[in-house]
């Protein structure tokens, strides 16, 4: 009796720990969008503190692209094609795009010709959601619009955040 009840919770923590694996997975898809968390991040030739230097970020919330991932360490792309690694505490699954190309104009509605509240400049970092149709609400230190989702990088192709 004592042995079938050891069994029995042996097989209930496998069955959780896959479903706990599972939920990782999916949050551990590859590639996906992210942002450096920090407000200083260095990206590095190689996953370890023993690699060199490549760049040193100074812009939190700056968004990135997780294209590959070894241990504690994270290889990204920054908005203009660079590739390095950074370590995974260093990011943020918090969504953030740049503008990019020309001004964008944040509409007060997912369509053409709805008002426009506000404009941002390229290079302009917010944090973007309701991602739908090809628009994103963008969120610029609380002054917020929606903006063509091919004009920021950072949102996947079809709009969509994540």
């Amino acid at each position: 009796m004592q042995t079938a009840r050891v069994a029995g919770m042996a097989v209930m923590g496998a069955l959780l720990l896959l479903a706990s694996e599972g939920a990782g997975a999916q949050k551990a898809q590859i590639p996906r969008f992210a942002s450096i968390a920090a407000s200083e991040a260095m990206m590095r030739t190689g996953p370890g503190r023993n690699f060199p230097a490549k760049w040193r970020y100074r812009r939190a919330d700056l968004p990135v692209k997780i294209v590959e991932s070894h241990k504690d360490w994270r290889k990204v792309e920054d908005p203009q094609g660079e590739q390095g690694w950074m370590l995974g505490n260093l990011l943020s699954d918090t969504r953030t795009a740049i503008v990019t190309g020309t001004v964008a104009e944040m509409l007060a509605a997912p369509r053409f010709g709805t008002k426009v509240v506000w404009r941002a400049a390229p290079g302009v970092v917010g944090r973007i959601s309701k991602c739908a149709r090809g628009w994103c609400l963008f969120d610029v230190r609380g002054r917020a619009g929606y903006v063509e989702a091919n004009r920021l990088w950072g949102a996947d192709v079809d709009g969509q955040p994540g």
